[in-house]
């Protein structure tokens, strides 16, 4: 890792062999994340469901998610595969947290979703 900018630490990637991470290919998906600003723009819209003393971001979070999915995960706890490599993905949050955002947000429904759609629908936008 070479700084962190975002949600996201910014990774240089090489084909040297050496700090050889097992989800190489998903460093792609990162940057392509960082470089639209979604990791932002869903952090925005997320703001009301952060807890005051909240350690993770509910950005962060929901992308960590949605990220373990496009790397074939099935479940919450696949946000693990990217807790083992903090080079490419930085802090994720543990699996209790996860469900618990995923619980913050179905609880208030339609609300949350017009936050991501917002979201996402800027990042079109500009992209």
């Amino acid at each position: 890792m070479k700084k962190r900018i975002g949600s996201y630490p910014r990774v240089r990637v090489e084909g040297g062999g050496r700090a050889v991470v097992s989800q190489a290919g998903s460093a792609l998906l990162v940057e392509t994340v960082r470089k639209a600003g979604l990791d932002t723009a869903i952090s925005v819209a997320l703001t009301p469901w952060r807890k005051a003393r909240a350690v993770h971001d509910p950005g962060k979070v929901l992308l960590d998610v949605a990220l373990a999915v496009a790397l074939g995960g099935d479940c919450l706890a696949d946000v693990g595969m990217l807790r083992a490599e903090p080079a490419v993905f930085g802090p994720v949050a543990s699996d209790p947290t996860a469900s618990h955002l995923v619980d913050a947000l179905a609880a208030s429904g339609e609300k949350a979703l017009a936050a991501i759609r917002s979201a996402r629908a800027e990042v079109r936008e500009r992209v």
